[in-house]
């Protein structure tokens, strides 16, 4: 078949890997329920509750 692109764009396995991680975390973040639908009425709480949650999602 042909090629949609004139030059092949080179996969860069460790910045794949990394944007997968990143994606994933914010994927997780949807699963907090309290960063979902903002409990928090102060800006500086949900940054917290946000750090919180970020943290746990990326590292599990």
């Amino acid at each position: 078949g042909t090629r949609a692109r004139k030059r092949q764009i080179r996969l860069d396995k460790k910045r794949y890997r990394e944007r997968w991680r990143i994606e994933a975390t914010f994927c997780r973040l949807k699963d907090f329920r309290r960063i979902a639908t903002r409990y928090d009425k102060l800006a500086r709480n949900f940054a917290s509750a946000l750090a919180l949650a970020a943290v746990i999602a990326f590292w599990c």
